[in-house]
């Protein structure tokens, strides 16, 4: 039997009352008691002390060991926590490690010596239906695999026509560049299509027969290197604010109302602020005439003086905002009565006749919403002998009259204006229109003009769906019209489909 701590007071009281009754015992007890008597019972009285005092030690002894053994559990239960502690600190700091390293994009590009390349662009596909009222336009044209205003029929009397078209011309590839060198940031890009070079021969060897390969070439459209500040090659024209381009299954969109040039340029580009910048540039000049009395338009050649472009840049939270300015001057060579491409005709010697250009562009883009899904984009251009400039040159730059021998002035008014709607973050639609208005020299016969367009307009709207991010499906139904100056007119009404891959 072991004593605990509560067990020894009645320990002592039992040795104590040993201790009283024995010689109470020993005074009653009569005296002739044997020797004998006594000795054993004091033995048995010692062997019961020491029996308490063994019990006594042992129990002090399991006392020692408990407390041992819960300074023990104690103890191990601080260095269990710590572990835990320190174990979690570790998976916290590995978590974060962790959540950087997958926030760090991956390498993009390949890497070829100083040179990082990377390849993009998108494959689509377009199915359109288009119905013209007054006539037909010619297969394997530009005008039958988009928008293009100027190629409306205006047949008067014409019948109806309608056309089915499926092309993939409009598939993009292009490659970029990004170098480092001596401390400067070189970068080059190149992009190209199928869509600009047009393949008007039905037949197999002109590369765009839809009978058998549809086979088409590839085409041209960005070429360029900037070092720091400078752009030297062929881009989109200063004049141009491309941002404002509005979401579209056609390759352009509101064409009738926008800038829209590609050529060769040297631009330079200046920082005014962290919203504001301004870009300077010298471009390709070419002029676009057309003789009074004709509709053929005629690229002179003959151009002595560079186009000036500037373009003012403002990026804010709410939006963006461009001004741009064109300056120019319009060549071509006559004989005194008949415009020459830059050669002699019979001899004669031509002689430069020459009007100046000029004009004036504000766009930009308005944000609907904080994620700048949604927006209201426009653009309105105005300006004298820039027809080129303007919806893929619907207006001549100029306009030759061979009664005086000299070019008569073309002032063109263009617009344009669309709505994005994000409905989901996977759908959205757009709304859009965009016109066009040209004004002649009030000299020229209205005859001598009469075959020349006059205005032209059109309206369109969409549907677009993203199952996934690098995919985009989308209908839209356009309805666009053209007049010419003798008030002839024609109309067309396409319903379009659009799948496109981007990578």
């Amino acid at each position: 039997m072991h004593l605990t701590r509560s067990h020894r007071p009645l320990a002592l009281a039992l040795l104590a009352g040993s201790a009283l009754v024995s010689p109470v015992q020993a005074r009653t007890a009569p005296r002739t008691a044997p020797k004998e008597a006594l000795e054993a019972r004091m033995a048995r009285l010692e062997a019961e002390v020491t029996e308490l005092r063994s019990q006594l030690a042992e129990a002090r002894g399991a006392q020692a060991q408990a407390m041992a053994t819960a300074e023990a559990a104690q103890s191990s239960a601080i260095t269990a926590q710590t572990a835990a502690a320190n174990a979690e600190a570790k998976a916290a700091t590995a978590g974060t490690q962790l959540a950087a390293l997958e926030k760090k994009p991956a390498p993009d590009g390949i890497r070829n010596g100083e040179t990082t390349l990377k390849i993009g662009g998108y494959l689509k596909l377009i199915a359109a239906s288009t119905h013209y009222s007054n006539g037909s336009v010619a297969d394997n044209t530009l005008g039958r695999d988009f928008y293009l205003p100027q190629t409306i029929p205006t047949t008067p009397g014409g019948r109806g026509f309608t056309t089915e078209d499926f092309t993939a011309k409009q598939t993009r590839l292009w490659l970029n560049l990004d170098t480092q060198v001596a401390g400067h940031v070189v970068k080059g890009y190149l992009e190209t299509d199928f869509q600009t070079t047009a393949s008007a021969a039905p037949n197999v060897t002109a590369g765009g027969s839809q009978r058998t390969t549809n086979g088409y070439t590839l085409a041209l459209r960005r070429a360029f290197v900037t070092v720091d500040r400078f752009t030297i090659g062929q881009d989109w024209t200063t004049f141009q604010y491309v941002a404002a381009l509005p979401e579209s299954t056609d390759y352009v969109g509101g064409t009738e109302g926008t800038v829209f040039v590609r050529q060769p340029l040297v631009r330079y580009s200046h920082p005014l602020s962290k919203a504001l910048a301004l870009h300077l540039a010298v471009e390709n000049p070419e002029s676009a005439l057309v003789t009074a009395g004709a509709t053929a338009m005629l690229e002179s050649g003959t151009d002595h003086i560079p186009d000036f472009a500037a373009r003012l840049a403002y990026t804010g939270r709410i939006g963006e905002l461009s001004l741009a300015g064109l300056l120019r001057q319009v060549r071509a060579e006559s004989t005194g009565s008949a415009l020459v491409n830059n050669v002699t005709t019979a001899g004669a010697v031509g002689n430069g006749v020459t009007a100046t250009g000029f004009g004036g562009s504000i766009a930009g883009k308005l944000f609907l919403n904080e994620a700048r899904t949604g927006d209201v984009r426009f653009m309105a251009t105005y300006g004298q002998n820039i027809g080129r400039y303007v919806g893929l040159n619907f207006a001549p730059d100029a306009v030759y009259d061979p009664a005086g021998d000299r070019l008569t002035d073309v002032r063109t008014f263009a617009g344009m204006v669309a709505v994005r709607v994000p409905l989901t973050t996977q759908v959205r639609i757009n709304l859009m229109g965009s016109y066009q208005r040209v004004h002649y020299d009030q000299t020229l016969a209205p005859a001598a003009i009469a075959g020349l367009n006059r205005q032209a307009w059109s309206a369109a709207a969409n549907l677009f769906y993203s199952p996934v991010r690098q995919i985009d499906l989308g209908i839209e139904y356009r309805h666009g019209e053209r007049e010419l100056v003798s008030g002839a007119n024609g109309n067309l009404d396409r319903v379009e489909f659009a799948a496109k891959y981007s990578f």
